[in-house]
């Protein structure tokens, strides 16, 4: 095949793409990466090419397909502004170890040094929030490396990559090869301690054991919830691990988190890490069981480390833990506190007053939730009143930040959730601060024609700023917001909305919502002088 025959270099990203199993790259239009989309638009089992309105929504629906497809997700951005765009949901990628790869635009080499269109040399930007971050500089390397990138992302502990290639070097025709797959590598065990952590577990009167999102991501759930049948350990949940178990099995006694770590005497910790949501590992005098793939976690914890592949580890737990752990009393008592706290929530999310308290509109909208329900939370306060009622009755159907708590992820893992599982019903959880940052990708998702029912809590303010401030100083400053009818803005983007200021409303709004066949938005005014209870300053 002669030179003018070859495709450019951007098939053979493409091609590596296609091998992984990627069904959509998410992008916003640039001249640096059309190789991309040539070779998407004309080779037949390319990923689907999905354009936003910002390079940050394309990067949290990367963020969003992998976690909740446990399938590598892909973006790509044009040089520049572009790629500088991504740092923020690549970051929130890596905090929450999803398997993204990320291609750049680069300013040609040949020009390099001479001040050409948006040059800026971007690996630096990302060595510390991606598992790999490099340039292509040899077109017959490309699909190679992308590649390495891949199998980078998806090897424990999972997470981020980025690969950039100069526009020259992407234009330059070149052969795709047929090479071999690129190894997803598995980490090697420490085992060191596993007698030391058995024997702990099988002495323990007041074991708790939680889940985090690694547990799905991994796709050990099932696995897990074998190994809690057997030893019948009560069970908290975090993260996409959020209805592993449903909320009527009695082991699941999330609600009664905070008792339970007060009182426990062993807690085993798998696939989240030992941070701020955690007490940094602190559990009074439990014993801690740190279970991880990632053997550089948490390192500066006090506990009783094993690191490895986690499937292969719970399946060791499995093998060696044959009986039930713990007192019956223990567990009859997590069970009733946390049978009494839903038994709260409820009269809570049944408050009846002047203004509308957040809680009322998750009573409202619980009821109307189903099993495949796709629940996306993106704000403060409001979001977190969501964590604190919704229990999934399947895991995989709960995405929220995580801990980088990046605002503006809504649209993007919207976009995402509603191109991986066309089918299935889409609630978005939006605090009226979060909305400025996204509101605009409405738009992508009218064009894309993705469904979803977007409820807005509406306090016309920064309340996760506003009550500590107060507490700190006596009074709050740059907390204020309009009462925006953002309701309209999605009208005007081509959906459909609504505003509620009385909760009789909030029922018929919501039917109209979810039936629409649009992105609906229901603009909920919200009390404004009320605040979560927290327990945690992330400090």
């Amino acid at each position: 095949m002669s030179e003018q025959e070859l495709p450019a270099t951007g098939h053979q990203v493409i091609d590596a793409a296609e091998k992984y199993g990627v069904k959509h790259l998410f992008t916003l239009s640039g001249a640096h990466i059309f190789p991309l989309y040539d070779a998407c638009e004309k080779r037949p089992n390319a990923p689907a090419l999905v354009d936003t309105r910002s390079e940050q929504t394309a990067g949290f629906a990367a963020e969003a397909t992998a976690r909740l497809t446990r399938t590598p997700g892909f973006v790509a951005a044009t040089a520049g502004p572009g790629v500088t765009n991504l740092v923020t949901p690549i970051t929130s990628a890596f905090f929450n170890g999803a398997p993204v790869v990320a291609i750049g635009g680069r300013s040609p080499d040949f020009r390099w040094g001479l001040g050409a269109l948006q040059e800026l040399d971007h690996p630096p930007l990302f060595e510390s929030v991606t598992k790999s971050a490099l340039t292509a500089h040899d077109s017959e390397q490309v699909g190679y490396l992308t590649q390495q990138a891949f199998a980078t992302a998806l090897s424990p502990h999972q997470g981020p990559t980025f690969l950039d290639i100069p526009m020259d070097k992407l234009f330059t025709p070149a052969p795709v090869t047929g090479e071999h797959l690129a190894d997803v590598k598995r980490p090697t065990p420490d085992l060191a301690h596993l007698d030391e952590a058995l024997r702990v577990l099988n002495s323990s009167h007041r074991p708790v054991f939680i889940a985090g999102g690694d547990i799905w991501q991994n796709k050990v759930e099932e696995q897990f919830q074998n190994l809690i049948e057997q030893i019948k350990i009560p069970v908290i949940v975090n993260g996409m691990a959020r209805g592993i178990l449903p909320p009527s099995d009695p082991l699941l006694v999330t609600p009664a988190r905070s008792h339970a770590l007060k009182n426990a005497d062993v807690v085993v910790v798998a696939g989240t890490p030992l941070d701020f949501r955690l007490g940094y590992g602190d559990f009074g005098d439990a014993q801690v069981i740190f279970v991880s793939d990632d053997p550089l976690a948490s390192r500066q914890a006090k506990a009783i480390r094993l690191t490895g592949d986690l499937l292969e580890l719970v399946g060791i737990l499995s093998t060696n833990l044959t009986k039930s752990i713990g007192t019956q009393s223990w567990k009859d008592e997590l069970h009733a506190r946390s049978s009494v706290i839903r038994l709260s929530n409820q009269e809570l999310m049944r408050t009846r007053g002047d203004l509308i308290h957040p809680a009322e509109i998750y009573g409202e909208l619980i009821p109307r939730l189903t099993q495949s329900t796709i629940t996306i939370g993106d704000g403060g306060d409001f979001v977190s009143f969501a964590g604190k009622f919704i229990e999934p009755e399947r895991p995989g159907r709960w995405l929220d930040p995580g801990p980088f708590g990046a605002l503006g992820t809504a649209m993007g893992y919207t976009l995402a959730a509603g191109k991986a599982f066309p089918s299935d019903p889409l609630v978005v959880l939006l605090g009226d601060g979060a909305a400025g940052f996204s509101l605009m990708d409405v738009d992508s998702l009218v064009r894309h024609k993705i469904p979803a029912t977007i409820i807005v809590g509406n306090n016309a303010g920064w309340g996760l700023e506003r009550h500590p401030m107060r507490f700190l100083y006596g009074y709050d400053v740059l907390a204020d917001l309009e009462p925006s009818r953002y309701d309209q803005v999605v009208e005007a983007l081509g959906g459909a909305g609504e505003v509620v200021e009385s909760i009789w409303e909030l029922g018929p709004a919501l039917d109209r919502a979810m039936n629409s066949g649009v992105p609906y938005l229901v603009n909920v005014m919200t009390d404004p002088e009320v605040a979560y209870p927290r327990t945690t300053t992330g400090i």
